[in-house]
């Protein structure tokens, strides 16, 4: 405990060394920017560079970085010196306000998806002051934005913080219209569990595919994986949890609210999640989370797998987005109330929630979508492709009262006319959780349980905030021009709840049987990357987002064609890497086995004794190998035939249609030689060293 009270944030410039080492008046003023969203005055900019760069000098930081999340979803990082050179050859340490808010970058190396040339290299940083600047390594590191010289967004953060204020403006229209007047902003919240794998980093060095990869492109299944369901909350090991303590300590000194740590369901497999904060300082530390994630491991000997489906036949990784919506006054506005004002704002911004999930299922999917995570969507391990909402009964029972018009028999007997009787009380956990939705309510919040273990929080983040700052900006159109506010808030509920019930399934999302039954509801269902990204781009989301100023249809197109081009080419890189172990490493050890089996059964013939096992096997390897043989040549040729050309649509639909079965047909191949091959012979780690060897 004391190392919690002694070093919690202890590398962050947070609210309390600023409130230390700043004016009051500088503080107060800096306040009114990160709390209402004001302009930055520069002299308060520069009287903020000064205090931060003496407290990380004194922190022991060198450097100062923009720290910024392009759209590889990865975060960059340009280190300058604190220095500016003086007469007589010496320096000072200097930082102004200028350099802390804005800073350049080159706009053309990094993914822009047509945004920029080659030859149009400028962009901009600019400071998040949101989100408080951090020390890592000795450089002081400062949340920013990042944009092109014409002004387009080229990161995760300038659209996540559009959609932040889009949300923003509809829900306090809202809270206007139930007299909430104190309520003058309203900020989404997100807790985003991590579930990730650890392996020995000496195993790790073996594998090209991991190398390379980031997951297992062949591998047989070991003789025992996840079916006795001994791992899931089990004693964690002493190493792990060793890499846990230090881990938390680390992530606990740079402000990352740490709290719980298990082991997950595969073996070998893990999860970090975090208490809820402001969602753009949620995707912030989801991002240094993976990173020091991967450095503790390291200096444990291990390494890190944050890859969506490392290992085929156990579960994979993703992460739980907990999603919210809280007021400055701190009021969680997906809490069930206690009165009946409280109880008809509660459901009207539940009903928001369902009207834009239902109407925007194509986007949420889209959100979440990559090379990897299609191998984990709809696996039966992880919510289904096919979007839906889970309520569970009793709120959903209470939906269906009030469609109906009819009384509630819960455990309170109540008139559901809206603002005349109070809600049935409906405290949290009256109801069971389904881990097989993949957009659930568990209390006072919606858990989208989608997103890929790899991926930035963003995307989806952004798309949740936009989609239900639509219905609210739908919701306040029709109440402002209400003559009864109250007769009309209960329309309004009581049709929401009539046209998007569909989305809403209580049952089990593997089964065929709710597949059959969402098609039938007409709920859209996009089973891969190459299906989802185009929905970006559709005339009603683009609609969606330039209405909102979230991005724009040419920042669209630019997403949309960065994640098919990114798509592309992990495929392709997959597929040379498997291309590569074959020729190198399988197909010369598997001959080598083979050989000498033959040669050991000749020897026995020799001296009389009969050998038909050796036979029986040589005559199996050399069947499967010549399989392996034409799978491999199949690869080769349709990798080889990738058609050229600048459509990433049609790039990304022959990678996953042409390239991909290829490389399922060639791992098949593998996976048996390696069943029938001595250990001895076999090139690289196998999954039962791999997954229990900590």
């Amino acid at each position: 405990m004391a190392f919690v009270d002694e070093n919690f944030g202890i590398n962050v410039f947070n609210d309390s060394v600023m409130r230390q080492r700043l004016p009051k008046e500088t503080y107060k003023t800096l306040h009114k920017t990160i709390d209402e969203g004001r302009r930055l005055d520069p002299q308060v900019a520069s009287v903020v560079a000064n205090a931060m760069k003496d407290w990380a000098l004194e922190r022991g930081a060198t450097h100062y970085t923009h720290w910024f999340q392009p759209l590889n979803s990865v975060t960059a990082e340009k280190h300058d010196a604190f220095i500016t050179p003086v007469d007589g050859g010496r320096v000072i340490q200097e930082f102004s306000g200028k350099e802390l808010v804005r800073g350049e970058a080159d706009a053309s190396s990094l993914p822009s998806g047509g945004l920029r040339s080659t030859f149009e290299a400028r962009g901009y940083t600019a400071w998040d002051p949101t989100s408080y600047a951090f020390i890592k390594e000795h450089v002081l590191c400062i949340p920013t934005a990042y944009c092109s010289y014409g002004g387009e967004a080229l990161d995760k953060k300038t659209p996540l913080l559009r959609s932040m204020e889009a949300l923003n403006r509809q829900a306090v229209r809202i809270l206007k219209l139930f007299g909430r007047l104190d309520a003058t902003r309203v900020t989404p919240t997100v807790g985003p569990e991590q579930e990730y794998f650890l392996i020995e980093k000496s195993l790790y060095d073996r594998r090209s595919d991991l190398i390379f990869a980031g997951r297992t492109l062949f591998g047989a299944p070991a003789p025992k994986g996840q079916e006795l369901g001994d791992h899931f909350f089990g004693t964690i090991k002493t190493r792990v949890q060793a890499f846990m303590t230090e881990l938390n300590e680390e992530l606990w000194k740079v402000g990352v609210l740490a709290k719980t740590e298990h082991n997950e369901t595969a073996p070998a497999q893990h999860e970090m999640a975090p208490i809820h904060s402001i969602v753009n300082v949620a995707c912030d530390h989801n991002q240094l989370t993976m990173e020091i994630m991967k450095k503790v491991a390291r200096r444990h000997g291990l390494h890190c797998l944050l890859s969506e489906k490392p290992f085929a036949g156990v579960n994979g990784s993703g992460k739980h987005n907990n999603w919210s919506m809280s007021t400055n006054t701190g009021y969680n506005l997906l809490e069930p109330g206690d009165s009946p004002h409280e109880s008809a704002q509660f459901l009207l911004f539940l009903t928001a929630v369902i009207k834009a999930v239902d109407d925007y299922q194509d986007l949420l999917r889209a959100s979440v979508a990559s090379a990897g995570n299609d191998h984990r969507l709809g696996g039966c391990e992880a919510p289904p492709a096919v979007i839906s909402i889970f309520l569970g009964d009793e709120l959903t029972e209470i939906l269906e009262a009030l469609e109906a018009g009819s009384i509630y028999n819960g455990r309170e007997k109540t008139d559901m006319t809206i603002g005349v009787h109070m809600l049935p009380k409906f405290p949290k956990d009256t109801t069971d959780r389904n881990r097989t939705s993949p957009f659930a309510f568990t209390g006072n919040k919606f858990e989208f349980r989608s997103l890929g273990s790899s991926d930035s929080i963003s995307d989806a983040n952004v798309v949740l905030n936009t989609i239900v700052a639509e219905s609210l900006r739908q919701f306040a159109d029709e109440l402002e021009n209400a003559a009864d506010f109250r007769s009309a808030l209960h329309d309004l509920i009581v049709r929401t709840i009539h046209d998007h019930k569909r989305i809403i399934f209580n049952g089990n999302n593997y089964t065929d049987e709710w597949l059959k039954e969402a098609e039938k509801r007409g709920l859209s269902r996009l089973d891969s990357t190459v299906d989802a990204l185009p929905c970006y781009t559709s005339e009603k989301n683009i609609r969606l987002f330039e209405t909102h100023k979230v991005l724009s249809e040419t920042e669209l197109r630019s997403r949309r064609d960065i994640g098919l081009d990114s798509y592309a080419k992990i495929i392709a890189i997959e597929a040379n890497t498997m291309i590569m172990m074959t020729r190198r490493q399988i197909l010369p050890a598997v001959l080598r086995f083979t050989g000498d089996i033959a040669a050991a059964s000749r020897n026995i013939r020799d001296i009389g004794v009969d050998c038909a096992s050796g036979t029986e096997l040589v005559s199996s390897l050399s069947a499967y190998t010549d399989q392996l043989s034409r799978d491999l040549q199949r690869l080769e040729s349709v990798v080889g035939a990738r058609p050229a050309g600048d459509d990433p649509l049609a790039d990304a639909r022959y990678m996953h249609g042409t390239v991909l079965p290829a490389m399922t047909d060639l791992r098949k191949s593998a996976d048996t030689l390696e069943k029938l091959t001595d250990r001895s012979y076999w090139p690289f780690p196998t999954y039962d060293e791999l997954l229990f060897s900590i």
